[in-house]
């Protein structure tokens, strides 16, 4: 016998426009389909975000993050964003082959806004362009190039009610997992995570770029 529908679920947009009420003026301003100058300097600014793709296997969000600018904005409707070295599982990369859609969310320590781009992306390695994100002598595989549909920023709320650029507690380290103890506990042991976080800090240092 069929389950009789939970009252409590939230199914069209009428009950949730009814529940969250009107949409103020500035959420409606603030969208535009460029980068704005005032949106620019944000995204010069940041020197994090994070990057939304979708494809046949699914969502994925993963982290970008170099020194302030490393998202360069070629014109008001184009970013360039470099591929730097990581794990090569290239989840967001896969799906933008599959899927062009994309998006970022840029956060700057120490700012309570954050810049939300939304765009379709392709990929290049036209080598002028690779050249021009060199960095300690290394360039990147490949260069993400988005083409801008909206831009707008956050309001403050969320990273003020969790207290993102508070101070880090001093035994943050000790109180949770580190990657060694993760991926022991997900093989039953056949990992060994003493020695992968005994030598997780040099090798990061030596493989950033």
């Amino acid at each position: 016998m069929p389950h009789a529908p939970d009252p409590h679920t939230v199914t069209t947009i009428e009950q949730l426009e009814s529940l969250l009420g009107e949409l103020s003026q500035a959420s409606l301003k603030k969208e535009v389909p460029f980068i704005h100058p005032h949106y620019r300097a944000l995204i010069e600014a940041s020197p994090f975000a994070v990057l939304a793709t979708t494809g046949p296997g699914g969502l994925d969000a993963s982290p970008r993050g170099d020194p302030p600018g490393f998202v360069v904005v070629e014109n008001e409707t184009t970013l360039l964003l470099p591929e730097r070295r990581g794990n090569n599982r290239a989840d967001s990369l896969r799906n933008i082959v599959a899927d062009p859609k994309v998006a970022l969310l840029f956060l700057i320590p120490g700012l309570g806004e954050t810049l939300r781009v939304n765009g379709r992306a392709s990929i290049t390695t036209e080598p002028a362009l690779l050249a021009r994100f060199e960095v300690q002598g290394a360039c990147p595989k490949c260069v993400v190039r988005i083409e801008v549909d909206t831009v707008f920023f956050q309001c403050a709320r969320a990273i003020q009610r969790s207290g993102l650029w508070q101070p880090v507690a001093a035994d943050i380290r000790e109180r949770l997992p580190s990657p060694g103890k993760i991926l022991a506990s997900l093989t039953d042991g056949q990992f060994d995570g003493a020695s992968y976080d005994r030598e997780l800090p040099a090798r990061q240092r030596a493989t950033l770029y």
